[in-house]
């Protein structure tokens, strides 16, 4: 783990995190975030994040090939390398992050209707028995 900590370290003093572009990101980050815990009951609208977070990850290495010949226009250094680390690491990382929030978020919507469908089939269920008996 040591190696692994120091290889973190190392990277999170090579950025300049005070670049506007780079604080841009990390804003969208957060507001992406939120705006899926704040849409955590509608499976429409996490299905459609879901489907957006997935597609710029896809993206990532067309987008890394391209910020690499153009970072001059927007950063004070080029952070994109051939293999993609900074892109992995500040873009489709929290994607990802995301996109798990919303399939947990989808998970424990279906769980919850799964129990509400089970009650109102036993409700069915007794209330036949009920009129049965009547």
């Amino acid at each position: 783990m040591d190696p692994a900590a120091d290889n973190l370290r190392a990277f999170v003093r090579a950025v300049d995190w005070t670049e506007p572009w780079l604080m841009s990101l990390m804003a969208f980050h957060v507001i992406l975030l939120l705006t899926a815990v704040g849409f955590r009951r509608n499976a429409n609208f996490q299905l459609l994040l879901l489907f957006l977070a997935y597609s710029g990850v896809y993206m990532a290495e067309k987008m890394n090939r391209y910020l690499g010949e153009n970072w001059k226009s927007f950063a004070s250094q080029n952070y994109f390398d051939r293999s993609g680390v900074f892109i992995s690491v500040i873009w489709s990382g929290p994607l990802i992050f995301i996109s798990i929030v919303s399939v947990v978020s989808s998970l424990i919507a279906l769980c919850r209707l799964m129990v509400k469908w089970k009650r109102a089939e036993l409700r069915h269920r007794a209330q036949l028995a009920r009129d049965k008996q009547d």
